[in-house]
């Protein structure tokens, strides 16, 4: 098995928004999504995800975007990041991790930021392992338009 990483083409929305439902399951929140595959398809033009490709087949993915941060700059947001529990433990995850990363520093982002939930030790532990610190002091706050 060689997995590879690529930029996510509008032909490949399809599979991605399989994986989203799929990841909206796992995170225990299949009510939130609201997205459309037509409705990312008319947001390609800022639209970022990675897609991790093993033969044909999408088995993960990583969406990010930037955002500037007062305090402190451009940050890369790593928005989501899914793996198929099939090819868990085979360093994707680290993969595209690092992946966005990278798009981080060459794009001149000062940091990279994102979210984990509570309940997810196991992603915290990854995290944690990449050397990140976790805060438990500000709450998500989301207004819905």
């Amino acid at each position: 098995m060689s997995i590879q990483l690529r930029p996510a083409a509008i032909t490949d929305i399809d599979r991605i928004f399989e994986l989203i439902q799929e990841f909206s399951i796992f995170q225990k929140t299949p009510e939130k999504v609201k997205i459309t595959p037509e409705q990312m398809k008319a947001d390609m033009d800022i639209f970022k995800c990675l897609v991790a490709v093993d033969g044909n087949t999408i088995i993960g993915f990583s969406t990010y975007y930037y955002a500037y941060h007062s305090w402190s700059g451009k940050v890369i947001y790593l928005d989501d990041l899914y793996v198929q529990p099939a090819y868990r433990g085979q360093h994707i995850g680290n993969l595209m991790f690092d992946a966005v990363m990278d798009i981080g520093k060459q794009t001149n982002c000062i940091k990279m930021k994102w979210l984990v939930s509570h309940w997810n030790t196991k992603a915290q532990e990854f995290y944690k392992s990449r050397g990140a610190t976790i805060e438990d002091t500000e709450w998500i706050c989301d207004l819905v338009f």
